[in-house]
């Protein structure tokens, strides 16, 4: 069982993220998304901005999803000074996916 800050995975080893699987405007790298997937079995898929969303209905469906889950974390979830921080990971992930 692999465990990442408090997240349990059933499949796959211990991921172990380094700073090249990170990305330093928010989320994780290409070359993070493939050690996660392959420790985890998982199939994350990167993030979907406006314009990738006006082109296809499916991605359109999955950014709004996103955005919608993420708004109500960054509400109920994080204190005041991290929602106002734009170097938080959740308002840098929100900045990726254009929310």
């Amino acid at each position: 069982m692999a465990i990442i800050k408090g997240w349990h995975f059933a499949k796959g080893g211990q991921v172990n993220l380094t700073v090249k699987h990170k990305n330093p405007e928010g989320g994780l790298s290409q070359a993070g998304r493939d050690a996660y997937n392959k420790a985890t079995g998982s199939n994350l898929k990167p993030p979907v901005s406006k314009e990738a969303a006006a082109k296809s209905p499916a991605k359109a469906a999955r950014r709004s999803s996103f955005c919608a889950r993420m708004e109500g974390m960054k509400s109920k979830l994080t204190s005041s000074k991290t929602a106002k921080d734009p170097d938080s990971r959740i308002n840098k992930a929100l900045r990726k996916w254009d929310c």
